[in-house]
């Protein structure tokens, strides 16, 4: 989702990085139970074939009509039948890990080119859904694009998965060799978290909406409990947060779970 607003907030840096908290399941299923449910799963392998990464982060207002937000999600979840739309899911998060922010809702989207990108942005069903119900209802939107370096697994995140997304804000005046460094470590975290389904991991190509955020990545878990598991491996992901920890200015981290198909029934 590409929206033209204007944002505000700056980002300090924070200790969360890969650092889990665990939170009550219950919470998410009475937040989640009157959303509709539009997220696609689509099982296709991808393996020459680009994916792009679309993630939008909604603070909405303090004052918001819960049933307005709950249609605000119904319709962006809409747009997923749009035809340059490979994957969409939208919802309230479980958790911001960044106070400097305190987002409350998430839109993450892939598509084959930046070019479908694009043209989802200004198809008249999208401009329609964010004038009409997402920007009354929002002090502030953050969002990201990128395209991962590596990427394998279903093109869709099944319903009922939790997400973690990352992003990473690095020192003025990097050089080339550190930005390796912490594209390294975090592409490295799957291969020590067993419970990582799918992660990818990039750099961001829209500056101008991301805050000035430059890498990004999203791991993907079986569902809410095995995001919970992390609580567990707290010295592992010290020490990942240890190896890029000098090079960043600001770290945003957010914990999702993708609407589960059942959930209109509730």
């Amino acid at each position: 989702m590409m929206l033209g607003v204007k944002t505000s907030g700056t980002a300090v840096a924070c200790s969360h990085f890969l650092s889990p908290r665990a939170f009550p399941p219950t919470a998410v299923a009475i937040t989640l139970r009157h959303l509709n449910p539009y997220c696609s799963y689509r099982s296709i392998k991808m393996s020459a074939e680009q994916i792009v990464e679309h993630v939008v982060l909604f603070k909405a207002k303090p004052d918001a009509d819960p049933s307005k937000l709950t249609a605000m999600v119904n319709n962006l979840n809409s747009l997923t039948s749009l035809n340059q739309v490979v994957h969409l899911s939208s919802g309230p998060l479980i958790r911001d890990r960044s106070s400097s922010f305190s987002f409350t809702h998430l839109l993450h989207s892939r598509y084959k080119s930046k070019s479908d990108l694009t043209d989802y942005s200004a198809h008249p069903d999208h401009v329609s859904v964010v004038k009409q119900y997402v920007l009354p209802m929002v002090d502030d939107i953050m969002a990201v694009d990128w395209v991962p370096i590596e990427f394998s697994g279903p093109t869709g995140v099944p319903p009922g998965s939790a997400m973690r997304l990352t992003f990473l804000k690095l020192k003025e005046n990097l050089g080339e060799n550190e930005k390796s460094q912490v594209l390294s470590a975090v592409g490295g975290i799957k291969e020590k978290f067993s419970g990582i389904e799918q992660l990818t991991v990039g750099e961001n190509f829209s500056p101008g909406r991301a805050k000035g955020f430059s890498i990004a990545s999203i791991a993907v878990f079986k569902g809410v409990d095995e995001l919970e598991a992390l609580e567990s491996q707290k010295e592992l992901a010290n020490g990942q947060k240890e190896k890029v920890k000098d090079f960043l200015d600001g770290v945003v981290v957010v914990d999702y779970a993708v609407l589960p198909t059942q959930s209109a029934s509730l």
